[in-house]
């Protein structure tokens, strides 16, 4: 029986390939150093695999920041801002596309369907000349096949790689990207060439976009990319691999009906209906690639189920064709429990990170030869029994509360411009008027003395002080800016998410459980196990504190209970909204506190709200009832006089306003100057806005300083669409990952521009 891994997490068990992506852009180090660590993970990785006996082990899925920018690199579609000659794209070009430099801003960042993984998004027109110009994937497979391991070469699919680009910048909107098609084969000609020369047997492509809800146009694509792709593709074993849902009936027909392919992959976790269509037609003599094994969570695998699915489906495609996989790459999970030295014994026995994974597929696969581990499978069992009996699973009077928001709607009495009248009142604003979304620079003393504290070497009165001093330098560095709602910078958080976490039961922690979000930053999703509750405050000490250092008014900061939800492991024995209830509730209780404590102004992010958005149609309607309905659990019980904000990142919105405006948030803040203003076409195309917002005005993913002028500007496009007394002026995200020295000039030009506007915009009344 054989076994398969779509695809594996590159950053290293202890985040080798973070610390030196960022030693080499820091220039402390050198591209040789930088190849090392990467050739020294990829060895490790096949090594693993290798030695835990699987058959079909993927290369090519490494990568120094995102795939679909190598699958750029690879058909030379470098925008020409980046200055690219030809020839084989190096370093220098490849992370200027990725994080921009000191000249031009960096691509776009989008989410990798509903993950929180972020992808560079291609920029394609009709004058782009594709030229094979990165030879990658090739020279992995070498590199594999010199260690002697004969991998399986994973390219991202030609039609799915369209169909995640955008127009580029001066391209009509409505340019067809799809018609690039005739354009880009020939290079996947080449590479697919070079790759049987070099001695492939076969080779895999991620068509992950065949799950969506497709036109018949789009759909039709696959079968001409693939026609045009068959002869070269002969001799080889050609995989197609789609993951994150259910396959559309439709797109099923079409993908099995493909020329020249000769195996499917299928995601059977998130896929459940795929298993019908299956078991209804399957193309004889081809071979089924079942992933059985979750890749996006960290529960172990119930074995026994697995394999009974497993013994079905060998039934409808026979035993010789059918190949036990994980359900999508394994770069959404976490790399290896064997460096979880402190996580609590029981708990740990229900989890499976990536490498334990791996051993799953692989015990699976010899379970359906006939070779069944008994050992294996029955502490499988019992890890799984004692995770259903388990007593600090169930709380029964969170269960009932949560239980008793269905089915009832949760809203402030007043309706927003009521509430915006009395909140103005209270605080007195200027027009346009400026803020932060919550964090500042995170310096290495910081979370020094953090992880100090953690580890008991810093005593609490020690710790308090050192936070105090950070909280006091951020409250001042405003004033002196001049900024009109200020934030205590958050210096006493890890992450927005297990900053929460930590403080709620029902969570569990590890220690090096990283997964790569974008780039070289990871997180370190909590792990809800349990039911969720709030047994005391979590953030009123430090917000009270930073509001007694000002006159003027702090945010209170919180994360949303949807971010908290997708930005975690969850618990996969319930259904998802109503752990989401259990954490809005926990979520009301603190909004609760710290306005009994004075602050007025209360910050509730909901950056992942349009991450989780089903990736079908059919389903998102009750995700977004269900995600609008928790956030606004969090501050129905608030007077009108708080003004309660939202934060939102990398998303298209166009497809949400309706759900967004039914938040029924007093202000909302959006990630907005990666996408050039497209946010901003929602409001140009009539939606009517009446809550406060703030379009992001400069872009904190990249290192480069926007001028005054510049920020005016894009403030100027923004009030073509927008009201002026709703326009808030904020930076696009939170100021974590940059260096004071690019924060401060940045804020100056920021408030230096909102002030310039301000003059104007009296000066023509």
């Amino acid at each position: 029986m054989a076994s398969h891994i779509v695809g594996y997490p590159r950053m290293g068990p202890k985040r080798e390939l973070k610390f030196a992506l960022e030693s080499f852009w820091d220039g402390k180090s050198s591209a040789q150093d930088l190849q090392k660590v990467a050739a020294d993970l990829r060895e490790s990785i096949w090594k693993q695999m290798t030695d835990a006996g699987i058959k079909y082990i993927p290369s090519n899925t490494f990568s120094y920041y995102d795939q679909m920018l190598d699958t750029t690199a690879m058909l030379g579609a470098v925008p020409p801002r980046y200055g690219w000659n030809g020839g084989e794209i190096g370093f220098d070009v490849y992370f200027s596309m990725a994080r921009g430099n000191a000249s031009v801003p960096a691509m776009e960042m989008t989410k990798w369907f509903d993950t929180n993984y972020h992808f560079i998004v291609p920029e394609l027109g009709p004058n782009v000349n594709f030229s094979y110009a990165s030879h990658k994937a090739v020279t992995e497979y070498k590199e594999a096949k010199a260690l002697g391991v004969d991998t399986v070469p994973v390219l991202i699919g030609p039609v799915s790689y369209l169909l995640l680009s955008k127009p580029a910048k001066g391209v009509e909107k409505t340019f067809s990207l799809l018609s690039l098609l005739g354009k880009i084969l020939p290079i996947y000609k080449e590479v697919i060439s070079e790759l049987k020369e070099a001695g492939a047997s076969w080779i895999q492509f991620d068509e992950p976009t065949l799950v969506m809800d497709l036109e018949s146009h789009k759909l039709e694509s696959f079968t001409e990319a693939y026609s045009e792709l068959e002869s070269t593709l002969s001799g080889l074993n050609v995989l197609i691999e789609t993951y994150f849902a259910d396959i559309p009936a439709e797109q099923y027909k079409t993908l099995t009906s493909l020329k020249g392919v000769t195996a499917f992959g299928f995601d059977l976790v998130r896929g459940s209906k795929t298993l019908d269509l299956i078991k209804g037609e399957f193309p004889e003599g081809k071979h089924l690639f079942a992933g059985v094994v979750d890749g996006r969570n960290i529960w172990a695998n119930d074995l026994a189920a697995s394999l009974s699915t497993l013994e079905a489906l060998e039934g409808v495609v026979g035993k010789d064709k059918l190949v036990v996989s994980t359900s999508c790459s394994l770069l959404h999970t976490a790399v290896d429990l064997v460096n979880e030295t402190k996580l609590d014994k029981e708990i740990k026995s229900w989890l499976a990170f990536a490498a334990q994974k791996v051993v799953e597929v692989n015990a699976l696969a010899k379970a359906l030869a006939g070779e069944k581990d008994e050992e294996f499978f029955s502490a499988n069992a019992a890890a799984l029994a004692s995770r259903k009996s388990s007593p600090r699973v169930t709380n029964e009077a969170v269960q009932k509360a949560a239980a008793a928001l269905n089915g009832s709607d949760h809203r402030r009495a007043t309706n927003v411009s009521a509430r915006l009248d009395a909140q103005q009142k209270k605080l007195n604003l200027p027009i346009l008027p400026t803020t932060t979304i919550g964090s500042f620079p995170q310096t290495m003393e910081l979370r020094k003395v953090r992880r100090e504290y953690k580890a008991k070497k810093v005593s609490e009165d020690d710790y308090i002080k050192a936070i105090k001093e950070e909280i006091s330098k951020v409250v001042k560095l405003q004033e002196e800016f001049d900024i009109d709602v200020l934030v205590h910078g958050e210096p006493e958080r890890n992450d927005m998410v297990e900053y929460f976490g930590e403080q709620l039961s029902g969570f569990a922690f590890s220690a090096n459980g990283w997964v790569q979000s974008y780039g070289s930053r990871c997180v370190k999703p909590p792990i809800i196990y349990g039911d969720v509750s709030r047994p005391k405050s979590m953030t009123v000490f430090w917000s009270a504190l930073a509001q007694s250092m000002t006159s003027r008014p702090m945010k209170g900061m919180l994360t949303g209970p949807v971010t908290i939800l997708n930005w975690s492991f969850v618990r996969n024995d319930q259904p998802r909204f109503e752990t989401c209830y259990q954490i809005a509730l926990a979520i009301k209780d603190e909004v609760e506190d710290l306005e009994k404590n004075g602050i007025t102004v209360i910050q509730i992010d909901e950056a992942a709200l349009r991450e989780g958005l089903p990736l079908r149609k059919s389903e998102q309607a009750f995700y977004l009832d269900w995600a609008v309905h928790s956030f606004r659990i969090t501050n129905c019980g608030v007077q009108d006089t708080t003004q309660i904000h939202t934060h939102m990142c990398y998303s298209n919105f166009n497809d949400i306003i309706h759900s967004i405006i039914n938040m029924d948030a007093d202000v909302i803040t959006i990630e907005n100057s990666r996408s050039d203003e497209k946010l901003l076409s929602v409001f140009r195309e009539g939606v009517k806005y009446g809550a406060g917002i703030g379009p992001g005005v400069y872009d904190i993913h990249s290192p480069r300083i926007p001028s005054a002028e510049e920020i005016a500007d894009r403030i100027n496009k923004m009030l073509a669409v927008l009201e002026t007394n709703i326009l808030w002026v904020n930076p696009d995200c939170g100021l974590k990952t940059r260096k004071y020295s690019e924060v401060k000039p940045a804020l100056k030009n920021m408030v230096d521009a909102a002030k310039l506007l301000r003059t104007q915009l009296a000066s023509a009344k």
